[in-house]
């Protein structure tokens, strides 16, 4: 039986109660610039699942969402919520470059190790994943620094413009997808009274296979996993991966998410 920190009582569903711990007791985990919460699979020195909250957001949240955390627990893999710092009244993550305010790369690499310190997941085997703003952290944090991280896994969110000019590469990114999401749709919309404009995701996997080195714009192959439609590009740089997946849905974490990334993930060299 895997062992639970984070959640104390009940799911996170209307009209129950979730009580955040760490290291079984009460309260987040603790570190110099945050917080977060973290649940743990049986086994010493996992692989882990950095999942970033949305706008106003939260990681208990995160957490609450079972068909996502469950899945990866059951394969081995810890889970870890980061809590974003206040935006506008509402908590959220300072992606955006010149933006002021936390520096997130700094606190996820500081929580990350605090993790394994305290409970012993491999640092060395992280995938950084997220939803729509949590998604766009994922997107600008793998854009300037790839090697941060393992692998990166973003939902429902992209670049905001304009677009990055360039990004460092190679990296190692799987891009989830619904086709009618109208939060973030996939060309992009304007927001703030035309103060801010989310970017167009196809333009997106476009500076992604730049930074890959990839030769050729055209996929590499196309696949279908249940509900998901699925196209990669391969023969690219070497130690590079990109893969997109759409899904019919809205703006959500689908179901069949976490097996889905997992298997891409576990399929990489050295994942």
């Amino acid at each position: 039986m895997r062992v639970k920190l984070c959640l104390a009582l009940g799911l996170a569903f209307v009209g129950q109660t979730v009580l955040a711990a760490c290291g079984g007791e009460e309260g987040m985990c603790e570190t110099e610039t945050g917080q977060y919460q973290i649940e743990l699979p049986a086994a010493a020195n996992p692989p882990l699942v950095v999942f970033m909250h949305g706008y106003g957001g939260s990681g208990t949240g995160t957490l609450g969402n079972r068909s996502m955390v469950e899945p990866l627990l059951e394969r081995g893999y810890a889970v870890m919520a980061p809590e974003g710092a206040e935006r506008n009244g509402r908590q959220s993550w300072n992606f955006f470059p010149g933006w002021e305010g936390r520096d997130e790369a700094a606190f996820l690499t500081e929580v990350v190790q605090d993790a394994a310190e305290r409970f012993g997941v491999d640092p060395d085997r992280v995938v950084l994943s997220g939803f729509s703003a949590g998604a766009f952290m994922v997107y600008y944090l793998a854009c300037a620094a790839p090697d941060t991280f393992s692998a990166y896994a973003p939902v429902s969110g992209g670049f905001w413009r304009p677009h990055p000019q360039t990004c460092e590469g190679p990296v190692r990114l799987f891009h989830t997808h619904g086709w009618i999401d109208n939060v973030v749709p996939l060309e992009g919309r304007i927001l703030g009274g035309g103060r801010f404009h989310q970017g167009d995701i196809f333009a997106g996997l476009e500076i992604w296979r730049i930074a890959n080195e990839c030769a050729d714009t055209k996929p590499s192959g196309f696949s279908t996993s249940g509900q998901f439609m699925r196209r990669n590009w391969m023969g690219c740089a070497e130690g590079s991966a990109l893969e997109f997946a759409l899904f019919p849905g809205g703006h959500t974490v689908p179901k069949g998410w976490a097996d889905m990334m997992l298997d891409w993930y576990e399929g990489l060299p050295g994942g």
